[in-house]
């Protein structure tokens, strides 16, 4: 279920109807205080709705996943103004942030994200052996 909705944002066919969705992952087995933590997926149309997900993120029991694809297309200025405004929140609260292409992932302190790359190999020189 949390898979399925996970991909679904990865290929691009999540928030073609322009509301705001979420996913609930049960961890009583955690003992977390609520018993729940979201998972929940924004579209940021325009600068002032960052505040929405800041809201969700200083709960602390949301990690927010940002679809910024319509805004840096309208003003990539203000997309910048919004994500460092997100990363300066993630930062105060102790949480992750991570992009890619058109999505953001900002967790609270009890989440972090795995940001390590796999170790590249260099490219044989065909020339090195003469």
């Amino acid at each position: 279920m949390v898979i399925n909705a996970i991909k679904r944002v990865f290929s691009g066919t999540f928030g073609e109807s322009g509301e705001d969705e979420y996913l609930e992952i049960d961890l009583e087995q955690e003992g977390s205080k609520q018993g729940k933590i979201l998972v929940k997926l924004f579209t940021l149309n325009q600068y002032e709705d960052v505040n929405v997900i800041l809201n969700a993120l200083r709960d602390g029991y949301t990690i927010a996943i940002v679809d910024f694809r319509v805004l840096k297309q309208k003003d990539p200025v203000e997309l910048k103004r919004a994500v460092s405004k997100i990363k300066k929140t993630i930062d105060a609260l102790g949480g992750s942030i991570a992009g890619h292409e058109n999505l953001i992932v900002a967790t609270p302190s009890f989440a972090k994200i795995h940001k390590e790359m796999p170790p590249v190999k260099p490219a044989k020189d065909k020339f090195a052996d003469y």
